[in-house]
């Protein structure tokens, strides 16, 4: 019998305990050796351990790295790219020292580098040369910036390094051909990122493993290329940008041709290293997904007639494709399935799932599916988010209430919210909140126009959108604006301190690890985000004043609605400074406000009594600022300045 109750209140069977327990992340990338499929999953009750993984047909799943080794590199702090697996054996970046490990199939893990200052990155092997071939970021230069650089790393236990291009800012993506005569890499400098402006360089490699003369294929100011990869037969491969969509192109006889240009996305935003949205099925198809209105789409590509053929794939959202003998791996997801590890035959088209990202198991009377909202905002443009309404079977809230509402501002800020099943959405949706997962203008899937929408205006334009959202789901009388909420994680965190500041709708917020003053930023983060801002905002220190300007912290007696801050004391990208600074400002003004700190986390929570924390302490803000009483005891959190 469903009863009626406050909105927040209701009785969930989706437990923070059980949203984090089960709670698994896939880091990039995806390693295919024969049949056996090798990926890295997080470890939430192993303080957020990265273990590498390894499914065979044979065998299963099994762990193969064991504690306390984590496959983690931190070049970027992002990582991404830490291992690699050949022959049996698996190369990997060690999260707790950041050197290279070598581990036989039966053996214990074994040092590859010195301890050094050195990290790696995307890491892939050179069998013919005894060597890896990795991306490296010197940290050993105190008071001076990282250096980074494509490095070799001989193999023949002295473990020696040497570099093989460097110069430039940043480099990623090494790629050696198959007969090992050519690398491909990408390269950019400050003060840009690789989504907004990175070169594609094709090399010659020398017999005693140099690189001879390079030629400069793509990209360069205001042009983005990514994923490079060499086709079976020695063609180059990569993602442009040329027409304003992420696109496939190849580089053959000296030029560049395009591969089906449509207006969609094949490219990703490369955050993290090791990212892959195409492989290829022979020297003559290649298999790809690509992103439209919201959706992956799984494809064929024909490499003689440059037709594409959609694949059935029952998946909305995918990411790190990696392509085998008839088959392809991919992390993948659906509204009704969280993340998961997928073996698509692809002489049948049937699915295979190798491992699921959560445990939890939701019934469809709890279960919220989103709808796709587009929504007019600034300057007759219409903006895009996924509106999940509150459900959960068994109650209903009171006569002529409107549910409240959750506003997700997202990180990068050139990420996407997508439809795929998350747990921690539900948690909410199943209590009674309604949530809206906004694309604010900045980000990826809709070309390179609405990403750069962005570009100058962060601050007001996802403020904008994200006000947008909140207001046309109350003028359709869909949510409560009188009990609106925004919430975000590192960028999403800034838009969320930039909205509750700077505007006035919304009733209350949610900031984790955000960004509260956009001038420290410029001298307090790390080398990879240090000029990130100069896109985003301005040239600093030209534009100085700017910054001052759309910096909530310095403007923080303009917000006045409660506030709860959660954030990583060994946080390198967004330091606790920032949140402390605009958690005392509120509390000399008077504001509620709530400041959860966890000493030992970083940017992004990785330890599951951490994650199981933030949560309930979220929902005991939310019901001690709207009044009502949660379902489940939570050990409360302290607010300042709320009776």
């Amino acid at each position: 019998m469903t009863r009626t109750a406050a909105f927040g209140s209701w009785k969930s069977p989706i437990a923070a305990g059980a949203v984090v327990s089960a709670d698994r992340r896939f880091d990039r990338p995806i390693v295919l050796e024969g049949d056996a499929v090798y990926w890295v999953e997080s470890r939430p009750h192993e303080d957020g351990r990265l273990a590498i993984v390894r499914w065979s047909p044979g065998d299963g799943t099994h762990e193969v790295t064991p504690a306390p080794f984590s496959a983690r590199s931190t070049v970027h702090e992002y990582g991404g790219g830490a291992f690699t697996a050949e022959a049996g054996t698996v190369f990997f970046s060690n999260g707790g020292d950041q050197r290279l490990y070598g581990q036989k199939a039966g053996a214990p893990p074994a040092p590859i580098t010195p301890a050094s200052a050195i990290r790696y990155a995307d890491i892939g092997l050179d069998a013919r040369r005894g060597r890896l071939i990795c991306v490296a970021e010197d940290h050993g230069q105190v008071g001076r910036e990282a250096v980074n650089s494509l490095a070799a790393v001989g193999l023949d236990g002295r473990g020696e390094i040497r570099d093989l291009v460097a110069g430039n800012d940043f480099y990623s993506s090494p790629r050696l051909s198959p007969d090992g005569t050519h690398l491909a890499w990408l390269t950019w400098n400050h003060p840009h990122m690789p989504w907004d402006a990175a070169e594609l360089w094709l090399g010659e490699m020398r017999e005693d493993g140099s690189i001879g003369s390079a030629t400069h294929v793509a990209g360069g100011r205001d042009e983005s290329v990514c994923m490079p990869r060499f086709s079976p037969d020695g063609t180059l491969y990569f993602v442009y940008e040329e027409t304003g969509w992420w696109n496939l192109y190849r580089w053959t006889h000296g030029r560049i041709q395009p591969v089906c240009p449509m207006a969609a996305e094949f490219g990703l935003p490369a955050w993290t290293f090791g990212t892959s949205t195409y492989g290829f099925e022979s020297s003559d198809s290649l298999i790809a997904f690509y992103t439209h209105d919201d959706r992956a789409t799984l494809a064929r590509v024909d490499l003689s007639s440059l037709s594409l053929q959609r694949l059935e794939a029952p998946f909305t959202s995918m990411d790190s494709l990696q392509v085998g003998d008839g088959h392809a791996v991919f992390v993948a997801g659906s509204p009704e399935h969280s993340w998961s590890i997928v073996r698509y035959d692809l002489r049948t088209g049937r699915s295979r799932v190798l491992r699921e990202s959560s445990d939890v198991e939701i019934e469809a009377g709890y279960l919220s599916t989103s709808r796709v909202l587009d929504f007019p905002t600034e300057e007759g443009v219409t903006s895009h988010a996924l509106f999940y309404p509150p459900t959960n079977r068994d109650f209903r809230g009171p006569d002529g209430e409107r549910p409240p509402l959750i506003v997700v501002s997202h990180g990068g800020p050139t990420a996407a919210a997508c439809s795929t099943l998350s747990p921690e959405i539900q948690y909410w949706t199943s209590r009674g909140f309604a949530v809206a997962d906004v694309n604010y203008g900045g980000s990826t899937g809709y070309g390179r126009d609405y990403r750069k929408r962005l570009n100058g205006r962060l601050g007001v334009v996802d403020v904008d959108d994200c006000l947008a959202c909140a207001t046309f789901l109350a003028a359709a009388g869909e949510t409560d604006p009188e009990r609106t909420i925004i919430r975000g994680r590192s960028a999403g965190g800034y838009t969320t301190l930039a909205a509750l500041t700077f505007r006035d709708f919304f009733r209350a917020g949610a900031s984790h690890y955000g960004i509260s003053d956009l001038e420290a930023m410029v001298t307090d983060t790390h080398k990879f985000e240090s000029r990130y801002l100069e896109s985003l905002v301005g040239p600093y220190p030209a534009t100085r004043d700017l910054y001052r300007e759309r910096s909530p912290v310095n403007s923080a007696q303009r917000l006045s609605c409660p506030v709860i801050f959660f954030q990583g004391g060994e946080d390198r990208v967004v330091p606790p400074s920032q949140a402390a600074l605009m958690v005392e400002a509120l509390r000399e003004n008077g504001v509620p406000v709530a400041h959860v700190l966890f000493p030992d986390e970083q940017h992004g929570f990785r330890k599951a009594e951490n994650l199981e924390r933030a949560l309930e302490a979220e929902l005991f803000f939310y019901s001690r600022v709207f009044g009502f009483t949660p379902a489940d005891p939570i050990v409360p959190v302290h607010i300042d300045n709320l009776a």
